[in-house]
């Protein structure tokens, strides 16, 4: 991804749902980019963020191609 792409949050849960997601975007060649602050607080050596709260971005441009995914995945997955 470019500095200029502007990114967006789409999906945020656990960090199993969060990779999951992020591999089916990925089949249709839609990156994404997770944000871990749980993770990164602990190796810091310091607690920041919440264990079930990764969030997930794409690109902005993406965002059209990526919504029949997203909306699949949040209905199977919070069902």
């Amino acid at each position: 991804m470019k500095e200029k792409d502007n990114l967006i949050r789409v999906y945020t849960g656990t960090e199993i749902t969060v990779n999951l997601l992020k591999e089916e975007l990925e089949k249709e060649g839609i990156p994404g980019i997770i944000q871990n602050d749980f993770s990164s607080g602990i190796s810091s050596g310091f607690v920041g963020g919440v264990p079930s709260a990764i969030d997930l971005f794409i690109r902005e441009l993406d965002l059209k191609k990526a919504e029949p995914i997203l909306t699949s995945f949040i209905k199977l997955n919070n069902d």
